[in-house]
C-alpha cells in the first residue's frame, strides 16, 4: 500500500501556470531519508531554468532549503534528484524562469517510508570479512604498540614484554567487542524503530453494513487502537479537509469480475464514524478504497473488504442516496466475452482518428470514446494522457458539465486490486493537499499552530452542509474558486483527459465519470498493460 493511492506511488501533475504548460512527474523515495526523482516536461512556453526544493508542512518556507537547479535533458525535458530527509507531509516547489516570466508550482508529495531494504548476501559476507580483517589488524597494532616499540631490532622479546603485548591485545579485543556490541544494540534499535514507527502503515478502518428501513447502510469507522503509544500511527482525525467538497471519497468494486462499482461520499456522524446509504449494488465481496486528506496536506487511501448481502431494494428506497453526487454502475465482468476469457476486452474493431480506440454506451444513450489510444496494449511506466470524449446519439459532441468542480473523475484498478488510483484532469494528487501546502508556504511562521479541534471540525461540517443546499451552478462556482490550480479546460467541452503512468504490468479497468444535463455518467474501459520492451 502507498499513501493517497494503492500500488502507485508516483505523483503526476499537468497544469497551466502563466504561459507555461507543464507535465510534472515526481517519484518519491520508498525509503526516507532518500531522493525523489523530479521530471518536468515543458509542453508550452519558453523556459530558461527550473529550480526545485522540498518544503515540509511542519517547517514551512522558513525552514526549507534553497532551490536546486534541474538538469536540462532535452529541449523540453528537465530532471533532477531532491533529498527528502524526514517523513511527513511535504511538497516540491518548482520555480520556473524564462522569457515567458517567473512562475511557481507546488506539487504535494507524501514523504513516507514504504519499503524495507535487505542487504545482498554477497555484500554482507564481503563486509563481514573486511570487518574481521580490520579487527585483527587493530588488535595486532594495539599489541605491537604496547611492547615492540621498546625492543631493539634483531633482539628477542623478553617474556615480560610478551605478556604485556598479550595483555594489551586482550584488553583491546575486549574494548572492541564492547564497542561492537553497543553499536549492534544501537543498530537493532534503529532498525526496530524504522520497522515499527517510521515505516508507513495506513490508518486501519472497520467497515460494516446494517439494514435500516429496508436500505443497506454502510458505516466506516476509524480504528484508533495504538494512537496513544505510537505517534506515527496517530492521525488528526478532527482535521479532515474536504477535497472538492467531500470529506470522503469512497469507492466500492465487486470482486473478482470488477462488474459493480460505486463512488460514494459518506456523511460524518462523529469524528470516528462516517455513514452512507448503499445503492442498489448486487451482493458479493467488495474492495473498498476511501480517500481522505488532513489539514497538514497529508492524503491517504484507507482500504478494507466488505461483504454486501444480497437484498432486493425497492425503487423508492434505492432512489435516496446519501449524497446527490453519489453514483454507481453495474456492467459486465472483465474477460466476460468469449474471445477474451483471460484478458479484459476492448472494442478492437474501432479506430478513432487512425488509432485504436474503445467506445461504450452510457446510461443516457450517448457514447464515451477512448481517444488517441496509441496501441491496444500499453506499457508499464510510460506516461500517457488518457483522453475521453462523449458524443450524443446522433454522433455530435455532447457538452459536459462540471462534476464536483472539475471536468471529470477517473478510477483505475488492477484486476487483483493491488493498484488503485483516483485521477483528476490535473493528475494523481489531491487538490485539498495542494491548497493546504500552498497556504502553509505563504505562512511566514516557522511553526504551524492547529486551531481548536472542535471548532475546526464544526466549521468544516457547516461548510459541507452549505454546499449541499446550493444550486449546482453555485456549488461548482464555489468549488472551482477554492481550487485555482484546477484551470484545466479542454479545447472542446465534450472531452476530459487524465495524465497517468501504469506502475505495473497487468489487466486494468478504468471508470471515467462525467456529468451531462445534471446526470452523472460512468464509462467503463478495460486495457492490458505489459512490461516495457528492452
Amino acid at each position: 500500500m502507498a499513501e493517497a493511492h494503492v500500488g502507485s506511488s508516483g505523483v503526476i501533475v499537468q497544469k497551466q501556470v502563466g504561459k507555461y504548460q507543464l507535465l510534472i512527474s515526481v517519484q518519491p523515495p520508498d525509503v526516507v531519508p532518500g531522493t525523489a526523482k523530479v521530471t518536468v516536461f515543458v509542453e508550452q512556453g519558453r523556459v530558461g531554468a527550473i529550480g526545485a526544493r522540498p518544503i515540509y508542512f511542519r517547517s514551512g518556507d522558513k525552514g526549507a532549503p534553497t532551490h536546486d537547479q534541474l538538469i536540462r535533458i532535452s529541449n523540453n525535458r528537465y530532471e533532477g534528484d531532491l533529498w527528502l530527509m524526514d517523513s511527513g507531509s511535504s511538497s516540491i516547489e518548482l520555480s520556473i524562469d524564462g522569457p515567458d516570466g517567473k512562475q511557481q508550482v507546488v506539487v504535494p508529495v507524501m514523504a513516507v517510508a514504504t519499503a524495507l531494504r535487505d542487504m545482498p548476501e554477497g555484500t554482507g559476507f564481503g563486509l563481514a570479512a573486511m570487518g574481521l580483517l580490520l579487527i585483527v589488524m587493530l588488535v595486532t597494532i594495539i599489541g605491537a604498540s604496547n611492547a615492540d616499540g621498546v625492543v631493539a631490532p634483531n633482539q628477542a622479546v623478553p617474556v615480560k614484554l610478551s605478556r604485556r603485548r598479550l595483555a594489551g591485545m586482550g584488553i583491546g579485543l575486549v574494548v572492541i567487542v564492547l564497542v561492537l556490541a553497543g553499536w549492534r544494540s544501537w543498530w537493532n534499535s534503529t532498525a526496530k524503530d524504522y520497522r515499527d514507527v517510521q515505516l508507513y502503515r495506513p490508518t486501519p478502518i472497520h467497515t460494516s453494513l446494517r439494514i435500516v428501513n429496508a436500505q443497506r447502510q454502510l458505516t466506516i469507522q476509524f480504528d484508533t487502537t495504538g494512537f496513544g503509544v505510537n505517534r506515527r500511527k496517530r492521525r488528526t482525525l478532527s482535521y479532515v479537509l474536504p477535497d472538492h467538497g467531500k470529506l470522503m471519497h469512497t469507492f466500492l468494486v465487486r470482486m473478482p469480475g470488477l462488474d459493480a462499482f460505486a463512488h460514494l461520499h459518506p456523511n460524518r456522524r462523529d469524528t470516528l464514524n462516517y455513514e452512507a446509504a448503499l445503492p442498489s449494488l448486487p451482493g458479493g465481496k467488495y474492495l473498498l478504497y476511501t480517500d481522505v486528506v488532513y489539514r497538514s496536506g497529508f492524503a491517504e487511501t484507507l482500504t478494507d473488504t466488505v461483504e454486501v448481502p444480497f437484498l432486493k431494494v425497492s425503487a423508492e428506497a434505492a432512489a435516496k442516496p446519501t449524497d446527490s453526487d453519489d453514483s454507481w454502475i453495474v456492467t459486465e465482468a472483465m474477460g466476460a466475452k468469449a474471445s477474451a476469457v483471460t484478458i479484459p476486452h476492448l472494442d478492437n474493431d474501432m479506430v478513432v482518428c487512425g488509432k485504436p480506440g474503445a467506445g461504450i454506451k452510457l446510461d443516457d444513450g450517448s457514447t464515451m470514446i477512448w481517444m488517441d489510444k496509441p496501441t491496444q496494449v500499453l506499457e508499464a511506466g510510460k506516461l500517457y494522457t488518457l483522453k475521453f470524449a462523449v458524443a450524443d446519439a446522433q454522433g455530435r459532441a455532447a457538452p459536459l458539465e462540471p462534476y464536483l468542480g472539475m471536468g471529470g473523475h477517473a478510477v483505475i484498478l488492477r484486476s487483483d486490486g493491488t493498484v488503485y488510483i483516483h485521477l483528476h484532469p490535473v493528475g494523481t494528487y489531491s487538490m485539498a493537499a495542494e491548497g493546504s501546502l500552498t497556504g502553509r508556504i505563504a505562512d511566514t511562521s516557522r511553526t504551524f499552530h492547529y486551531p481548536e479541534a472542535i471548532h475546526f471540525r464544526d466549521s468544516i461540517d457547516a461548510y459541507i452542509t452549505k454546499l449541499k443546499t446550493l444550486p449546482e451552478v453555485e456549488k461548482n462556482r464555489l468549488l472551482i474558486s477554492a481550487m485555482p490550480g484546477m484551470s484545466h479546460e479542454m479545447k472542446t467541452n465534450n472531452m476530459v483527459a487524465f495524465p497517468y503512468a501504469f506502475p505495473r504490468a497487468g489487466n486494468y479497468r478504468i471508470w471515467v465519470q462525467v456529468k451531462r444535463k445534471g446526470r452523472i455518467l460512468t464509462g467503463v474501459f478495460d486495457t492490458q498493460v505489459n512490461e516495457p520492451l528492452l
